[in-house]
């Protein structure tokens, strides 16, 4: 389990930081399978899950959504025949936040 995955989310209000550039690269490396991606201005985490079949993408989908509700901090989630892609943001900052990458590496551990 990485370090990131042991923590959990703290709230966040919305004059709350962004991640910095150079937090970015250091938190970057502890989920290499994700990307950051921008859109419409706003910067977000994304991964593409893969399964064998939608029944394995569905379950995946479901633990997620069971965790997403826990931490109160919700992805962004497409689920797919054979794969699941899952973007997270803080919605109230318009951005990344720690909370972002902690999310994605539980992600991952679901996985």
């Amino acid at each position: 389990m990485t370090e990131l995955a042991a923590q959990h989310c703290d709230a966040c209000r919305a004059d709350a930081p962004r991640v910095s550039e150079a937090e970015l690269a250091e938190l970057m490396h502890a989920i290499p399978d994700w990307q950051p991606v921008e859109e419409e201005g706003v910067l977000m985490l994304r991964r593409v899950f893969t399964f064998r079949n939608f029944k394995e993408a569905l379950a995946f989908t479901n633990r997620l959504g069971a965790l997403a509700e826990a931490e109160f901090h919700h992805p962004a989630i497409l689920t797919e025949w054979g794969r699941v892609t899952v973007t997270w943001w803080t919605h109230k900052i318009g951005g990344l936040h720690r909370n972002d990458f902690i999310m994605a590496a539980r992600s991952d551990q679901l996985f």
